[in-house]
């Protein structure tokens, strides 16, 4: 993983370092592609490595079902990141034809493509044409092209994430829950949680509890006890492990500036919040707010939306320094002109209905209730018709999406440039 993704960054930075000491060295030279989704298979090896070593799992005899564990095609490119004690087991296992196992591996796939050709590309079309020219564009424009981004990412990452777990369920394999409508989340710790939910628990198991077990922050609460009471000792030191965390998530995505900036911006309010727990609650006592009221649970979502849509920016940026320059201009508002975002009436009317079924299905997700299921209980004709009507409908959805497309910068899955 070094070698490949942080050797060029690295090698610099020795070379600067020794220029500074009037040292003269030669940068050694290479020209090396960077593997598809490496960051996703080495952290699973990483997993299975410590999970053998803490004697949580037995290690693996047969090479080939090891190699399978790492390289399961499903989730090699962008995850989720499985984890030996899921995947490798059921490696281990026969797997015989269910067809409602097959129909709903497919059906979620299909949402997935959904997701990604309707939604996502059509989002990035007027997105790029925005970020790509960003010193042409007034506020309200970058405003717009940053709200249409942080549903890009959404649509883009809960599609590959839909498409692995099924590809997996259809060929008889249970794959880890990795995308949770995190967009209905009530706080930013819970955004996290919901959010690439396998990178976190990764880093949760594998960084933040070595973290705040370890012998330095032992010392560091101790001393901090001394000047704190024990409960405020023990939240600044979690919150110092979260900032940690977060720093080296921002490390994994890539080490541009931005990425830096942006896990250092998540980290610091996750922390800030850690701390100022007790106080956060006295403030809505004194105010008499009740935390379970309908207003304060949609006020609670749109600050959520709020603080990780401008934590987004960093994403659409290749420094730090970019992105602040990007978020100032946000407020310099000029005159108003929609046709930037590049979509035809077509392309809007297609959209428009596309955020209506993501909305409708995220919204009965969250209330743990399946399109499937509810149709399914309708007698045998409403079924034939809703589904042929569903397919139908689709049908002419991706063939002019994909005839769209044709003419269109191609768009990858954004997580497998990770």
């Amino acid at each position: 993983l070094f070698f490949f993704k942080y050797f060029d960054f690295a090698a610099d930075t020795v070379v600067r370092l020794c220029a500074l000491a009037q040292i003269e060295v030669q940068r050694p030279a290479f020209d090396v592609v960077l593997p598809v989704g490496i960051s996703f298979y080495t952290f699973q090896a990483l997993g299975y490595t410590v999970d053998v070593y803490r004697g949580e799992i037995y290690a693996e005899k047969n090479f080939l079902k090891y190699a399978l564990f790492v390289s399961f095609f499903p989730q090699l490119v962008a995850g989720p990141i499985e984890r030996s004690k899921n995947l490798l087991i059921q490696i281990n296992e026969k797997h015989r034809f269910e067809f409602a196992r097959v129909r709903d591996g497919l059906l979620l796939m299909l949402y997935g493509y959904f997701q990604k050709v309707v939604l996502a590309e059509y989002l990035a079309i007027a997105v790029d044409n925005v970020y790509n020219t960003c010193a042409e564009r007034t506020g309200y424009q970058l405003l717009i092209a940053t709200v249409l981004f942080a549903f890009q990412i959404y649509c883009d990452f809960g599609s590959y994430s839909n498409i692995a777990i099924g590809a997996a369920k259809v060929m008889g394999f249970t794959l880890m829950e990795n995308f949770n409508t995190p967009y209905f989340s009530m706080s930013v710790a819970e955004f996290w949680r919901r959010w690439h939910i396998t990178l976190g628990t990764w880093m949760k198991d594998y960084i933040f509890y070595p973290v705040s077990m370890a012998g330095w922050m032992g010392t560091l609460k101790k001393k901090l006890k001394r000047v704190a009471s024990r409960k405020t000792a023990t939240r600044v030191a979690m919150a110092i492990a979260d900032l940690i965390v977060f720093a080296l998530v921002g490390v994994w995505h890539g080490l541009g500036t931005n990425y830096l900036a942006w896990g250092l911006y998540n980290g610091i309010i996750l922390a800030i919040s850690a701390i100022l727990v007790d106080e956060y609650a006295v403030w809505k006592n004194k105010m008499h707010i009740d935390s379970q009221a309908r207003y304060w649970k949609v006020i609670s979502l749109i600050r959520t939306l709020f603080i990780v849509t401008i934590g987004w920016i960093f994403d659409c940026t290749y420094t730090a320094g970019a992105a602040g320059k990007l978020f100032i201009h946000l407020f310099e508002f000029g005159k108003t002109d929609l046709s930037v975002i590049s979509l035809t009436t077509t392309d809007i009317a297609v959209l428009f209905v596309g955020c209506f079924v993501l909305l409708l299905v995220d919204v009965l997700h969250e209330k743990n209730l399946e399109v499937r299921q509810i149709i399914g209980t309708k007698n045998y004709w409403v079924q034939v018709v809703f589904w042929t009507i569903v397919v139908a409908a689709l049908f002419v959805v991706f063939w002019y999406s994909v005839y769209r497309m044709a003419n269109a910068a191609n768009n990858p899955f954004m997580y497998a440039n990770f």
